[in-house]
């Protein structure tokens, strides 16, 4: 296939809230689109898992009907997966042995916790925060209260197994673990040791345009090529090959991503830093934060019945909020405040206050968290975002992305696609297959299907945060509240 014009390509996004199979040209045009819904189970005490073999299940369903409906060959198979999303599984069989439990899952809180004399040392060695968030903590979790048996790895891990057979990760997902040497992207056997995984048989790290086997279980042989995490794939397809580029991604929760290019410079403001990608041997960071409830917040508004449904905000939300603020930390508050026990909260509120003007403030809080994150890149960048490229389902949330351009005040880009993970795991699949194709070519161009410059003045952009950072700081945990207040 080397220097021939490469023809479709099947990609999977493996997310949270569904699996969605994209059938993409090597002109970036979409033949067919399939998704499968995924309702992770939210448990008392900050638990959240998902039925391993419905995800299974999801991947093969959506992919056969996007290539059924799509109606021509397909050259490979990517798969973008969730990241951080953790299962024990029998390498002999491939059975699951334990729930996938989710990124979004707490319960190794206390875990971490026991480690917090060693965070700056996990911090500086891998880029990441200390925090139940990322894989080892939840992998330990696994191995202390479900099960000693078989292997514990990250779902991608296990999919990749179920479909070729190969025992593999890539350096994105790998990166996100808290297990590597961020430097060199290597397991880290002082790592493995603290979390107590030391003895744990652990995949084997390769490039997202890898090619790790070929699969059947779609129909046709096809190459497994093209293994990223999710939102890698989409800061790849949203062309942020530069430093200082950036992307959100307005999902189940909302994720900033700015590349760094080949220089992993650890983050001085909270954020995390892990691998963007490898590609043609060379490995690109990138720096992110995260905001842990987006769809996922607008859905707890349509069931408390405050929004009819989810793609009804715009008209659902008042023309201002009226002073009221939401803080949206449904699942606590990530970074810079790294708070799992952070709760929501609604203030400013008065018997005038109506269900538009809440409405309205659960989206100017979801802008405003994103907006703390804007903030925090341009520091470690030590210059400011000028732009702000976005996607994701809530893109199409006009009143979001307006507000989004108005507090982070720049302008936002909407991409004109919402398959941008799929897009950036088919890149990586066509630079498998492509030798002679260069990143930026496998990725192409875009021009941005809508812009939303920002219409507030700064001085009344600077009014509403100093407002709503003062909301963050009264939702935080006593305990937390406590550490802060501490001289």
């Amino acid at each position: 296939m080397t220097g021939q014009p490469m023809h479709h390509i099947l990609a999977i996004d493996q997310g949270t809230s569904g699996t969605k199979a994209v059938v993409v040209s090597a002109a970036g045009q979409v033949a067919a689109t399939v998704e499968v819904p995924l309702r992770p189970v939210y448990l008392p005490g900050g638990g959240v898992e998902q039925d391993p073999e419905a995800l299974y299940e999801s991947v093969v369903t959506a992919g056969r009907q996007a290539l059924e409906q799509a109606g021509v060959p397909v050259a490979a198979v990517a798969l973008a997966n969730q990241g951080e999303t953790v299962l024990a599984w029998d390498r002999e069989t491939g059975k699951p042995l334990t729930p996938a439990v989710v990124w979004q899952d707490r319960r190794a809180e206390s875990l971490c916790a026991a480690l917090s004399e060693r965070a700056d040392d996990i911090a500086g060695r891998t880029g990441l925060v200390l925090d139940p968030y990322f894989s080892a903590p939840k992998m330990a979790w696994v191995r202390q209260n479900l099960t000693r048996d078989g292997v514990v790895t990250t779902t991608d891990t296990w999919l990749v197994h179920r479909l070729c057979g190969a025992f593999v990760t890539d350096a994105s997902t790998a990166s996100r673990s808290l297990l590597i040497a961020l430097d060199d992207v290597r397991w880290d056997d002082e790592l493995l040791e603290l979390f107590g995984l030391a003895d744990e048989e652990l995949p084997t790290i390769v490039g997202s345009d890898d090619i790790v086997g070929s699969t059947t279980v779609f129909g046709p042989t096809l190459p497994v090529a093209g293994l990223i995490v999710d939102q890698q794939a989409a800061l790849l397809a949203e062309s942020c090959l530069d430093a200082g580029s950036a992307k959100c991604t307005y999902g189940t929760g909302a994720f900033l991503l700015a590349q760094l290019g080949h220089d992993a410079v650890r983050s001085a403001a909270g954020l995390t830093t892990s691998v963007a990608w490898r590609l043609r041997d060379a490995t690109s960071y990138c720096i992110d934060g995260q905001v842990y409830t987006a769809a996922s917040a607008i859905r707890w508004a349509v069931d408390l019945g405050l929004v009819p449904s989810a793609d009804q905000i715009d008209s659902a939300a008042g023309d201002s909020s009226d002073g009221v603020l939401c803080v949206p930390a449904l699942a606590g508050l990530a970074a810079p405040w790294w708070d799992s026990a952070a709760t929501a909260s609604f203030s400013g509120m008065t018997l005038s206050s109506d269900r538009g003007n809440l409405v309205r403030a659960v989206i100017e809080g979801i802008a405003a968290q994103v907006t703390a994150l804007t903030d925090l890149v341009a520091a470690d960048l030590g210059r400011p975002l000028t732009r702000l490229r976005v996607d994701g389902g809530l893109t199409r949330s006009a009143v979001l992305m307006q507000a989004q351009a108005d507090l982070a005040r720049m302008p936002v880009d909407v991409y004109p696609s919402l398959h941008a993970t799929a897009l950036g795991a088919a890149a990586c699949a066509r630079l498998a297959l492509e030798p002679g194709t260069s990143v930026a070519d496998a990725v192409g161009t875009w021009f941005p299907q809508h812009t939303y410059e920002p219409r507030w003045s700064d001085d009344r952009a600077e009014e509403f945060l100093t407002r709503w950072r003062g909301a963050a700081e009264d939702t935080l945990s006593q305990h937390h509240s406590q550490e802060r207040s501490t001289p």
